[in-house]
């Protein structure tokens, strides 16, 4: 592999290892500041040449320029000068103020105010939107308004939420043997793009866990303790983790989720059934206040939990993480998935646990936050 090409793939690895326990599950104004004892900044306190994106807190503008990435199917350098993201010389970001105005005005004109068109909208992926429909190779058969709406009697069939809980609880186990657990050390390798990385994370029940990836350059760690978060990537400096960053981080970090679930969820709703591969799955959304919701896909049979897909909120639209647990194993008296696989509309990467160890000392200083843990970066980092 040519020099340049790895140097590609070991800055995709780093930030896909600050993405393993940061898989946001939405983010609140507040958030910024995890006190609440002053006001968080505004992106154009923290950030140079904020002409459209004003009056949100800071760390919601990383977050509202991966929507556009995911959106557009680019990359930073599409419209910003790298090593100098103020700058306006690109064409394409001057364009990009003009859609985000226009995207604002249909909104407010049209759907009172109500975020239904964002930048995916239109763009599906590609930097120009296609306005002529596509003749696809697939036959495809016409949609009905009959199709779009679940009948009455299909929701009727659907078993009550709390009952595929429970049955998920009972499957990964039971609560007992769930809550004698106080600790996991879990050591495997991370998987992207064809590229091997060894990994171990380290949990410390009831909210502590932290992930390192090795790479060639040096370790990518995320880290959450319970209150705060931080990130390192090689040649970053340590940065605290966004709001958003920190609810999905407490999120991943809960040792008895299991047993926690219903009181993670302030409602939980049956949707659905649907096929997830071989498997006749329950989709579960539960709801968070304030949060959008997070959809739980739940194996008829076993009752075990293969997906789980939730969403940040941006200024711009919702950005989706899509979670997928496999290779369930015995552990500790535990059923635990040995494998997840995480996806975004930017890439995916598989982690394989080849070894996992309950119960076991872990040294509290691996959950100390650095000393000089730099604020969130001051410019959104590449998809």
């Amino acid at each position: 592999m040519a020099g340049k090409s790895f140097r590609l793939i070991l800055a995709s690895v780093a930030l896909a290892a600050v993405a393993l326990l940061t898989t946001r599950a939405g983010s609140q104004s507040v958030s910024a500041n995890p006190t609440g004892s002053a006001k968080p900044k505004m992106t154009e306190e923290a950030f140079k040449n904020i002409q459209v994106l004003k009056g949100i807190p800071a760390d919601e503008l990383i977050a509202a320029m991966q929507f556009i990435t995911a959106s557009l199917g680019v990359e930073c350098d599409f419209c910003h000068q790298e090593g100098a993201f103020d700058k306006d010389d690109k064409k394409p970001k001057q364009t990009a103020r003009k859609m985000m105005h226009m995207m604002f005005a249909i909104n407010k004109d049209n759907f009172d105010g109500h975020r239904e068109v964002t930048c995916y909208s239109c763009h599906r992926g590609a930097p120009r939107p296609v306005a002529i429909p596509i003749i696809s190779d697939v036959e495809h058969k016409p949609v009905t308004a009959e199709a779009m709406e679940e009948t009455p009697a299909i929701a009727a069939s659907l078993p009550d939420a709390n009952k595929i809980i429970e049955k998920y609880l009972r499957s990964v186990g039971g609560a007992e043997a769930i809550q004698k657990i106080s600790s996991r050390v879990q050591k495997g390798n991370v998987n992207f793009g064809g590229h091997k990385f060894a990994m171990d994370v380290f949990t410390q029940a009831p909210d502590k866990r932290v992930s390192v990836m090795h790479l060639p350059n040096g370790d990518s760690v995320t880290a959450y303790d319970g209150h705060d978060g931080w990130l390192a990537a090689p040649g970053r400096p340590v940065r605290e983790m966004s709001g958003a960053d920190r609810d999905a981080a407490k999120l991943d970090a809960d040792l008895h989720f299991p047993v926690d679930a219903k009181n993670v969820f302030s409602d939980l709703s049956v949707e659905r059934k649907a096929k997830l591969g071989d498997h006749e799955v329950y989709v579960v959304s539960g709801l968070r206040e304030g949060q959008p919701p997070v959809k739980l896909y739940f194996d008829e049979q076993s009752g075990l939990l293969l997906r789980l897909v939730r969403y940040a909120e941006s200024p711009l639209g919702r950005n989706p993480t899509q979670i997928d647990y496999s290779d369930y194993r015995d552990s500790g008296g535990l059923k635990i998935p040995f494998q997840w696989t995480i996806s975004r509309p930017g890439g995916r990467f598989t982690i394989q646990v080849e070894q996992m160890q309950q119960n076991v000392p872990i040294d509290a200083a691996k959950f100390t936050k650095p000393a000089e843990a730099a604020a969130p970066e001051q410019k959104p980092p590449p998809q």
